[in-house]
């Protein structure tokens, strides 16, 4: 393993170049995530704004809420721009996951987001898909199991998209709706 900072490799991770994926400080990330998506996949029947709560621990983003409604009704009403997210959901790292206004998530999604995954406002994403922005060397002597590197490549969803069940999106790829 080559002898770079955490910050280098981390680095090299977002710009999707050759990085190692389970050096301390991703591996670190990886959990603090994955923590999460259990957090929210174990929510059962809460509220509306727990669960965009939960949802944003998955994504690391404390940013505050509007203040709560005084109903459950108006609650939603004030949080309908969040992304509904119906788990269970898998997420590697969060940080590297832009979700627009009022997407859906339908249950069983994947997301590997080494590099970043952008989904457009109003995007609908249906059971069981897979956004993948991670990849691996095809050279078996350079892949080398743990010990080797990984890769990626962006991916980029416009708005107004419409996933249906188990649709695989690959690194580097870029949708857009047009009608």
């Amino acid at each position: 393993m080559e002898d770079i900072s955490e910050a280098e490799n981390e680095a090299r991770m977002l710009r999707g170049e050759l990085y190692h994926a389970f050096r301390p400080e991703l591996t670190a990330k990886r959990n603090r995530c994955h923590s999460a998506c259990n957090r929210l996949n174990n929510a059962g029947d809460a509220h509306r704004r727990r669960l965009v709560e939960l949802w944003r621990e998955v994504i690391d983003d404390m940013s505050p809420l509007p203040p709560p409604g005084a109903t459950e009704e108006e609650d939603a009403i004030l949080l309908q721009d969040e992304p509904y997210i119906d788990g269970p959901i898998k997420v590697d790292y969060g940080t590297n996951l832009r979700i627009g206004k009022g997407v859906y998530i339908n249950f069983n999604c994947t997301f590997l987001d080494t590099c970043l995954i952008t989904i457009g406002a109003r995007t609908l994403i249906g059971p069981n898909c897979c956004f993948y922005a991670a990849s691996h060397p095809l050279d078996p002597f350079l892949r080398n199991g743990i010990k080797g590197p990984e890769l990626g490549k962006p991916i980029t969803v416009g708005e107004d998209c419409w996933f249906g069940g188990n649709v695989i999106v690959l690194p580097g790829v870029t949708i857009v709706c047009s009608w």
